[in-house]
């Protein structure tokens, strides 16, 4: 299972500066960033993807209150995220 996640940022360079301190919190709670993209036409929307170990603590980290809290203070205007599982091929 992946975790793909989209983010628009009021700064790239301030959002990413945090986004990297939180690499120890994203790994304890499962998650392994495995790519990064930005927007083409608009740098300051990114978007990324998690391999995801457990789902349930996945979920934990993105309802707290310290997600919460760290995605403010690096400036996010808005966002989503969608737990995905690759498609069977008929």
């Amino acid at each position: 299972m992946q975790l793909l996640c989209r983010n628009r940022v009021a700064d790239f360079e301030t959002w990413w500066a945090i986004f990297e301190t939180h690499s120890d919190a994203h790994r304890d709670a499962g998650l392994h960033l495995q790519h990064f993209w930005l927007n083409a036409d608009d740098p300051d929307e990114v978007f990324f993807l998690f391999n995801v170990d457990d789902r349930a603590r996945a979920e934990a980290f993105l309802d707290a209150p310290q997600a919460v809290e760290g995605a403010d203070e690096s400036g996010v205007v808005d966002g989503d995220y969608f737990f995905i599982e690759e498609a069977v091929r008929c």
